[in-house]
């Protein structure tokens, strides 16, 4: 059973950074598609950055530069570091996976990615911007 639990958000001033986690338990990120996605108030979800089974990554144009996806393999835990934070960040942000099998719902990890592209979903981090 993939089981994905997001932490790290917070209430932050403009400019500032915070790194969210995502604790990964039943896959191992070298047979999955992982991604991070958001959702601002009124708003569908986002989807913001992957990473893919070979290590291969892609963040969106619109975040590129401010947020930055890894992972730790020891600790089976993805991040999403977010810089020079915006109050348009606000929002509630959850990560994603895919196991990479025949069966797989994605094709290509790859941004842009969809909610139909991901069947496992944390239960998100809030992550409020505002001076």
């Amino acid at each position: 059973q993939i089981h994905l639990v997001e932490s790290g958000g917070g209430s932050v001033r403009p400019g500032g950074s915070l790194r969210l986690s995502c604790a990964v338990s039943g896959v191992k990120f070298s047979s999955a598609c992982m991604g991070w996605f958001r959702q601002r108030p009124g708003e569908e979800r986002d989807g913001l950055a992957t990473l893919d089974s070979d290590g291969s990554s892609s963040v969106t144009d619109s975040v590129k530069g401010r947020f930055t996806i890894s992972k730790d393999n020891a600790e089976n835990t993805l991040y999403l570091q977010i810089d020079n934070l915006r109050p348009e960040d606000t929002a509630t942000y959850y990560c994603a996976a895919e196991p990479r099998t025949t069966a797989s719902k994605i094709i290509a990890c790859w941004v842009p990615v969809w909610d139909d592209d991901f069947g496992y979903w944390g239960q998100g981090t809030q992550v409020t911007v505002s001076s």
